[in-house]
């Protein structure tokens, strides 16, 4: 039997997951591998820390050199998170001739395309299914059992932080910022959640996906994205009125000859089976031209669950280790007659704060006639108080054009804030 050795760069709340299942799973894992895994050497910044993990303090070291340097170790794990120093550690692993494997979505949503070339020129793999849906098998499912299908659509709840506080907003009548504290107290949200809550994180996410199941190189400074800090509780009350639930979306879909993508709050029907996903659970649903519609489902984040998908990997790789792996080519299929758009044109909801008078509503429109702006929903709340409530779900409208128009109704005085806009998609 075989002993597979394992360089673990980091021993965070990921690094204790992979950890306490390669410990606690090894039958499961012998019988699987035909082999036996050996977390050999781990990497943190301090050996003496109290930790609430039971691992011997000599395979510890402070120096990334006694690992991935190891002439022993077949395998690098990085969930040190971060971007320039875990590209260093990775770059350095392939020159060693190390396998990788990675939870870090931020360094292969940025650097992706060089990491894949480094490993095919070195023979080794790089692996990152935990970089995308924690526990949900989200890239294999693209890359593998669905890798006859062209993707119509991809579109999902992809960052459990933020569906953690939408949830509390929603079902227990918060507002953002108890939902924010008590989903750090919960550990769902870091102490700066800012990453998560302005959509950056949903963003690298989707860069992924999105190459992954289109062939499209998108960096995630490019994807359109708008966070979840403006949307209120009267926000969550006015969708559930008309029949809709607030979710962080990112979307990627083809639209004709275009191509779509963005992060956006989105109002979506509160009878479809993406709306029924709470607090810290991701949902991908998928649309392909041979499968049709299905949807993934699970635990988005989370020691155990995101571990289990960077042992999947590594399980993967060890079936590959005593064969003639050679890296494959990471030339992906390419749409290439597809126009790349962004935001494009979509179905709006907008929640502006307006002076109680007469006629202001007969303005508003207007100035939305104009620029070719057709209405589906106007309501308007309680009067009595000197600003109202007024909001607005469009048509299909291109964004800019929207963003035009309401440059304009914000100039006439008539307006005191528009406090959000949120997308509807009617799925």
């Amino acid at each position: 039997m075989k002993h597979i050795k394992i360089g673990l760069l980091g021993l965070g709340n990921i690094g204790k997951g992979v950890w306490n299942i390669v410990e606690n799973n090894k039958d499961k894992v012998e019988n699987y591998l035909g082999n036996s895994l050996e977390i050999k050497k781990i990497l943190v910044r301090n050996i003496h820390k109290n930790r609430d993990i039971n691992v011997p303090e000599e395979i510890l070291t402070t120096n990334p050199k006694e690992i991935i340097q190891d002439p022993e170790i077949d395998i690098i794990v990085e969930v040190i998170g971060g971007i320039d120093t875990a590209f260093e550690y990775i770059k350095e692993s392939f020159q060693n001739g190390k396998h990788v494997v990675t939870a870090n979505k931020a360094v292969i949503a940025t650097h992706g395309d060089i990491l894949h070339k480094l490993a095919k020129a070195s023979g080794v793999s790089l692996r990152y299914e935990a970089s995308v849906g924690g526990g949900i098998p989200i890239i294999n499912t693209l890359t593998q059992s669905l890798s006859a299908n062209k993707f119509d659509e991809i579109v999902g709840i992809i960052n459990g932080t933020t569906n953690y506080i939408l949830t509390q907003m929603s079902d227990f009548g918060m507002d953002f910022n108890e939902a924010l504290k008590l989903a750090q107290e919960k550990g769902y949200a870091e102490a700066d959640p800012t990453s998560d809550i302005e959509g950056e994180d949903a963003a690298f996410k989707l860069s992924i996906l999105i190459s992954e199941a289109f062939g499209i190189r998108i960096s995630p400074k490019d994807i359109p994205r708008e966070g979840i800090t403006k949307i209120s509780k009267k926000d969550i009350e006015y969708a559930s009125q008309l029949g809709y639930k607030i979710k962080l979306f990112a979307t990627a879909k083809k639209d004709e000859n275009n191509f779509k993508f963005y992060v956006h709050p989105t109002l979506i029907p509160i009878n479809h089976p993406l709306a029924s996903v709470s607090n810290e659970f991701n949902a991908l649903f998928i649309r392909g031209n041979a499968v049709g519609e299905l949807m993934l489902y699970g635990k988005g984040a989370g020691s155990m669950p995101t571990g289990s998908a960077v042992v999947g990997d590594i399980l993967e790789i060890g079936k590959l280790i005593e064969t003639d792996y050679k890296a494959q080519s990471t030339d992906s299929f390419k749409e290439t007659d597809l126009n790349i758009i962004g935001e494009g044109i979509g179905q709006y909801y907008i929640h502006t704060e307006v002076i109680d008078e007469p006629g202001v509503l007969g303005k508003i429109a207007s100035t939305f006639s104009r620029y070719d702006i057709s209405l589906k929903s106007v309501v308007q709340r309680a009067r009595g108080n000197h600003f109202v409530p007024l909001i607005f779900i469009t048509h299909e409208v291109d964004r800019s054009q929207l963003d035009k128009a309401l440059e304009e109704i914000k100039s006439n005085g008539l307006v005191n804030e528009i406090a959000s806009i949120l997308r509807v998609e009617n799925l």
